[in-house]
């Protein structure tokens, strides 16, 4: 395959978005002002906090009552027992507890920390501001979906979607970027059966590119103030197909980290 360049450009100058607002018309509105004009193959990578935030995903602490399970639980992990209420609430079981860890799996299906709820840049309308959290798309494949078909209509190009967010890796120190959504965007590129530069087929080569591309995304998108939410991609080595976030979450028989 002849690779071209792979270009990837953050998008300034969108606004904080608040629960309510259309984030494709954001979306578009902002490629306007930046003249810049999608193509066909296009992707779009886009953080999961300005997707939850748009979808009112936020929970002020104040109004969780936490269950039995969720003070026990805290009391093991040394954390507040009303978010280990919210993490519950959003997970489908409990991996590892341990002091000032709590690893679950999501009702998504994947493995993270605390049920990806997030605390950091997250702001509501009432109340304290540290007691605001961010929960999860709650569907992100079809968030991701939603972004894409707004924007054809408004361009009539056929581009894809990345939804993500940072998590942690077993094994290794650090967060990277990760697909937690998707539409268009191949999740798993498999390569079984190709042949190496010497002729041999390749039998277990299966690539993430996804994933791949959400880290690559994320170093752009950095963690603190750097208010850069999404990023265009241009040169995507493989071609857009239908996709969804099962395509690359490994069963979980085959889990050998669990």
């Amino acid at each position: 395959m002849k690779r071209s360049a792979l270009c990837l450009l953050p998008l300034d100058g969108l606004p904080l978005i608040e629960p309510g607002q259309n984030l494709g018309d954001i979306i578009f509105q902002t490629l306007q002002g930046l003249q810049l004009k999608l193509e066909d193959g296009d992707i779009l990578v886009i953080t999961q906090k300005i997707v939850s935030k748009a979808e009112g995903r936020l929970v002020n602490i104040e109004s969780v009552e936490p269950s039995a399970k969720a003070q026990e639980i805290a009391r093991i992990c040394k954390k507040d027992a009303r978010l280990v209420e919210l993490i519950l609430s959003e997970s489908n079981e409990i991996v590892r507890v341990k002091e000032n860890t709590l690893i679950v799996e999501h009702k998504l299906g994947f493995i993270c920390a605390n049920a990806g709820i997030d605390h950091s840049n997250v702001r509501g309308n009432w109340g304290k501001d540290e007691d605001w959290y961010l929960l999860l798309p709650s569907n992100p494949d079809q968030s991701a979906r939603m972004i894409q078909d707004y924007l054809y209509k408004k361009t009539g190009k056929r581009i894809g979607i990345l939804i993500i967010d940072s998590h942690g890796r077993a094994w290794r120190k650090g967060t990277v970027g990760i697909t937690i959504g998707l539409a268009g965007v191949p999740g798993i590129v498999d390569m079984r059966g190709k042949e190496d530069l010497f002729g041999f087929h390749l039998k277990i080569t299966q690539i993430g590119a996804a994933d791949e591309l959400a880290a690559a995304a994320s170093l752009l998108m950095g963690q603190a103030d750097e208010m850069i939410p999404i990023v265009h991609v241009r040169g995507f080595p493989y071609p857009l197909v239908d996709s969804k976030l099962t395509d690359i979450l490994r069963e979980k028989d085959d889990d050998l980290f669990r």
